[in-house]
């Protein structure tokens, strides 16, 4: 068990010299286009909120969902599933079909679903690391 201090890990892991490549910073910071760092951000942050990542994993693993197996699947309303899917909808994550008077839900494409994919396999590799 480690006795440093949470300062003592901080410094630790912070560089002691200056030694900024300035070569490498310009042509880093070139390639960084900020509206699609910002859009990416955007996805990440709807993401973030555990109803909306069940809903992603939930269609990841079914393929397709009407909105009311959705609900179910999150302990939710319909109203509170069907804004969880729009806001996904909205961010190119998930798209919809209507069939009658139902709706159903499914990832948009093959990059959403590696997506989740990517992040549940990396989480459960994690874990086992923690072990």
């Amino acid at each position: 068990m480690s006795t440093k201090s949470s300062s003592e890990v901080l410094t630790e892991q912070q560089c002691q010299e200056e030694c900024a490549n300035e070569t490498k910073v310009k042509n880093v910071k070139k390639q960084i286009d900020e509206t699609m760092t910002n859009d990416v951000a955007k996805i990440y942050r709807a993401l973030s909120d555990p109803t909306r990542l069940k809903i992603a994993q939930a269609l990841n693993l079914a393929k397709e969902l009407c909105v009311h197996d959705v609900a179910t699947i999150t302990d939710s309303t319909v109203a509170t599933a069907s804004h969880h899917l729009r806001l996904l909808r909205d961010l190119g994550l998930a798209k919809f079909r209507k069939e009658g008077k139902l709706v159903y839900y499914s990832l948009d494409d093959d990059h959403v679903r590696q997506l989740i994919d990517i992040a549940f396999t990396h989480q459960k590799e994690v874990k086992t690391r923690e072990k």
